[in-house]
């Protein structure tokens, strides 16, 4: 009985979200929308920076580098300092910058001289390239002169964190977890409003007015709202490609992120009084929601406050498992963390919810 009463509310909340074209709409239209975007974004990136350089000083291998360029590099051929000026300027043939070698660059560096070499930088240049072309430049210099530096330290690179050399990740990895985290976020707002709707119209009270007891309710609630997002991200997720690595992981993932809005969904439904009301309650929950998605767009550790964000683990986990490859054991502490956050506020929201609907 009590399986028949929990489907029976689920299928007047199912009429009821059907009903509602709105959401219908924006259901629809958020998952063409989101493949869109997803496929036109870029799927590869280039780690190489092309930099033009004038005269041929490099039509043989000096120190290294030669007119294919080197590591991290590839060089473009100019004629002229003139042509190279001009190409920096309109930013042709994708140079980046500019080595403007005097003519009487490889005499001048044999006979022990220190010829002027001019380094053309488009304005708002990153520093650090900069500083890379001076030190091309030394290298270069030291070769043709067969000179070693003045101080050769033994150095020794010790990469903390995940080094991504020659395996960076394009922006359409970069771009799922948001992707996935919206649409989340939206089924957030469309639970809430769905919820706020009963509470407002007293809906809750009749449907307790039947057999139906508050457990069984709140039952539905969390069912109708889990299968909601879970069914859209995972249909989203199967149309942007987050399920060709390790697909059972991800749909765990996929799963507790649903149990975490679904709780979130609930609060903001029991604390709206309208739908701007509602709509105001669901955003004070999804900016802050969505912030670690957006800070994967940018490199460096997360700061301790975003890591104590609730989605923070399901974009770690997305993005370590459909990126990085990894395993179950090396997302467990991510899985973890997220599946903590899921059961508080899925406890926190049926709570409130259920304190909401006895005071009706």
């Amino acid at each position: 009985m009590t399986g028949s009463r929990i489907g029976a509310i689920i299928r007047k909340d199912l009429r009821e979200f059907s009903r509602n074209r709105f959401f219908v709409f924006m259901t629809l239209l958020g998952v063409v929308a989101y493949v869109a975007v997803f496929w036109f974004l870029p799927d590869t990136v280039d780690e190489t920076v092309k930099i033009g350089v004038s005269n041929t000083v490099l039509s043989t291998d000096v120190g290294g580098v030669t007119e294919g360029g080197t590591a991290g590099f590839a060089l473009e051929i100019y004629s002229s300092e003139e042509e190279l000026r001009t190409a920096v300027e309109e930013g042709r043939d994708d140079i980046v910058a500019g080595i403007a070698f005097p003519p009487d660059f490889l005499e001048a560096v044999a006979a022990g001289e220190s010829p002027t070499v001019l380094l053309l930088v488009p304005a708002g240049l990153p520093a650090e390239i900069e500083l890379l072309l001076e030190g091309a430049v030394s290298e270069i210099a030291f070769g043709i002169a067969r000179v070693p530096p003045p101080v050769d330290p033994i150095t020794e690179s010790v990469v903390l964190g995940t080094d991504r050399t020659g395996n960076q990740v394009s922006l359409q990895q970069q771009m799922r977890p948001l992707i996935l985290i919206m649409v989340l976020m939206v089924e957030t707002f469309a639970l809430s409003s769905l919820v706020a709707i009963e509470v407002q119209q007293r809906t809750a009270v009749a449907v307790l007015a039947t057999p139906v007891r508050i457990v069984d309710f709140l039952a539905a609630k969390g069912i109708f709202g889990v299968g909601l997002a879970f069914s859209e991200v995972a249909l989203l997720g199967l149309l942007i490609g987050a399920f060709t690595v390790n697909a059972p992981a991800v749909l765990v993932i996929l799963l507790l992120g649903a149990v975490l809005v679904t709780g979130f969904g609930m609060i903001a439904g029991s604390y709206g009084r309208d739908f701007m009301g509602t709509l105001l309650v669901s955003m004070l929950f999804m900016i802050p929601l969505m912030i670690p998605a957006f800070g994967a767009l940018f490199p460096g550790s997360a700061p301790v406050w975003v890591k104590a964000l609730p989605t923070y683990g399901l974009v770690q986990a997305i993005i370590r498992v459909t990126a990085d490859g990894d395993s179950w054991s090396q997302i467990a502490p991510s899985l973890l963390l997220l599946a903590a956050w899921g059961v508080a506020a899925f406890v926190a929201g049926a709570f409130i919810l259920r304190r909401r609907v006895a005071t009706l």
